[in-house]
């Protein structure tokens, strides 16, 4: 959506959106536009929402008579038929810096991984998976605590941009070949990834926690009962206990063992509760010397 506004407030034409189709949402399961959809629809855009991007919607697409296609987290793999409608190609915004983390998660690998900093990609489509040329290319820092929420905020930020300036520059910027070391593919995210390894180390899993916040949240069970880890960070030096026991139950949070050092956890949500400080959450709740499997 940012995207999405910068371009129509640079006063680009905009002649088609395409987005994901209309899924079921919220407890009644009622089909419902993207964000995406909905936003365009206030800008009074034509909207295409195709399953797939094969024939009629090719043929649809290319009597469109688009100049240049901007893709942002589209979610299709698009067939070489559909990059080579354009007149001057198919940009993508990707949020990395490329070649490190091509693919569908480059947000959350790159907090998992322990990375410093990432950014931002104005690319050239080509028919393999984020390995055209480069156009635009913006650093930004990861913190210690920042979320891939957070930092999916700031990178959406930053691509729309980037692309306003990519397109203001288009016939003049070079296209740069990606360089062929430091490649590394973002696999998606499986929700199983998600429920935390208490063998691990306590800095692995504070990352895993922000890398899981918004979705889909880092979890572990107790006694059979599901409790999501918002917001934790790591304390490091030796601690007693066994990994995914819990060690102390105080003001600054709930410190539970892990294979090297300890997580503190400061935010968490029981099953049918939202999400509370773990000091609020703890009252009436017996946990000392309780272990997570």
């Amino acid at each position: 959506m940012p995207a999405l506004d910068a371009l129509h407030a640079a006063g680009h034409e905009i002649i088609g959106v395409y987005t994901q189709p209309d899924r079921p949402a919220g407890r009644g399961r009622k089909l419902t536009p993207s964000p995406v959809a909905q936003r365009a629809a206030q800008l009074s855009l034509p909207t295409f929402k195709p399953e797939k991007l094969r024939g009629d919607a090719i043929e649809a697409l290319r009597a469109l008579k688009p100049e240049v296609m901007i893709v942002v987290a589209y979610g299709l793999i698009l067939p070489q038929a559909v990059l080579d409608i354009p007149t001057h190609g198919c940009i993508n915004i990707h949020a990395s810096l490329l070649p490190r983390w091509r693919g569908a998660a480059p947000i959350q690998r790159a907090i998992l991984a322990g990375d410093r900093e990432t950014g931002v990609t104005i690319m050239r489509m080509d028919a393999g998976l984020d390995t055209g040329p480069m156009l635009l290319a913006k650093k930004i820092a990861i913190g210690d605590d920042t979320t891939a929420g957070e930092l999916m905020s700031a990178l959406s930020a930053l691509g729309a941009k980037l692309i306003v300036e990519a397109l203001h520059r288009l016939d003049t910027l070079p296209a740069a070949p990606q360089p062929a070391q430091g490649a590394t593919y973002a696999h998606k995210i499986d929700k199983e990834e998600a429920r935390v390894d208490w063998q691990r180390s306590a800095d692995e899993i504070a990352r895993a926690v922000r890398a899981f916040n918004p979705v889909p949240i880092a979890w572990s069970e107790l006694d059979g009962e599901r409790v999501r880890f918002h917001a934790a960070r790591a304390l490091t030096g030796r601690v007693g206990g066994e990994p995914g026991q819990v060690l102390d139950v105080g003001d600054r949070g709930i410190a539970i063992a892990c294979g090297d050092g300890a997580l503190l956890v400061t935010q968490l949500q029981r099953p049918g509760g939202k999400a509370l400080a773990s000091q609020d959450a703890a009252r009436g709740w017996n946990l000392a010397g309780r272990r997570f499997t």
